[in-house]
């Protein structure tokens, strides 16, 4: 049976961010995620985290200027102290809200700016965080985002991801695999989970086209995830979908294809 958590940044949007934790206990979850906590003081989140008995199972670390485009800053060789600041603020949400992995968002490319440049600073940059995460046991995840929805961004194949952890050399650097980012750029969505499952710390799932819930798309996602759960995969599957309903209504999924919450 797969570990679903809610992502509190696509659903629940019928309320206010610190009210969709409730929201997401009351639909029956045990486990959320969310893509920044840093608006918010710790104590307000652990509050709502305590209080509706969740288990916070990711977030993102700082990504530089959002509003102005900016999604993260790991391959820009001038910020690499900003950087380490950012890292050391992750650490601290990390610790206080008990999370067990953090993503890093890596960049868009940057123009004028060689690109060995950028891949240096980028491995270098995971290669801190790596460590840095690694001594308060929180793991370093990090993913691709496909070149239609984000264009520019850095890493937009799984391929590219696994090439970047094997040059940072870490045993703390893992994949998080987003099921339709992937379908986006590549297909092979089994083959890929079974050829690197140990690489794998995070999984997320939403359909394709329009980031819906599954069964509004092409991907059939009955029969993969039964195959996630045959392949062995065993820690969360993120909803990180943007529903067509109201959030509670865009569920019925889940025990349709045999699951529950």
């Amino acid at each position: 049976m797969p570990n679903f958590s809610a992502n509190l940044t696509m659903m629940f949007q019928e309320v206010p961010f610190l009210e969709r934790f409730s929201a997401a206990a009351k639909a029956g979850f045990k486990a959320v995620e969310f893509m920044f906590p840093y608006d918010y003081p710790v104590t307000q989140l652990q509050r709502e985290l305590i209080t509706n008995g969740l288990k916070l199972v990711l977030f993102n670390m700082p990504a530089g200027a959002l509003a102005a485009g900016e999604r993260g800053i790991a391959v820009d060789p001038s910020r690499r102290a900003e950087f380490r600041t950012d890292v050391l603020r992750a650490v601290e949400y990390a610790e206080a809200l008990g999370v067990p992995q953090v993503n890093c968002l890596v960049g868009k490319k940057l123009a004028g700016v060689a690109e060995s440049e950028q891949w240096q600073a980028m491995i270098e940059n995971l290669r801190f965080a790596a460590e840095t995460f690694a001594t308060v046991g929180v793991r370093l995840v990090v993913e691709h985002l496909n070149a239609r929805d984000m264009p520019g961004f850095t890493l937009t194949t799984t391929g590219q991801v696994l090439d970047v952890l094997d040059q940072v050399g870490h045993e703390n650097a893992f994949l998080q695999y987003d099921v339709y980012h992937a379908q986006r750029m590549e297909g092979e969505l089994s083959g890929i989970l079974r050829a690197h499952l140990p690489r794998i710390s995070h999984i997320q799932i939403s359909d394709n086209p329009g980031r819906h819930q599954p069964g509004t798309g092409e991907i059939n996602y009955r029969w993969l995830l039964a195959d996630f759960i045959a392949a062995g995969y065993e820690r969360y599957i993120g909803l990180e979908y943007l529903p067509t309903d109201a959030s509670v209504d865009s569920l019925g999924w889940i025990t349709e294809y045999g699951y529950s919450l």
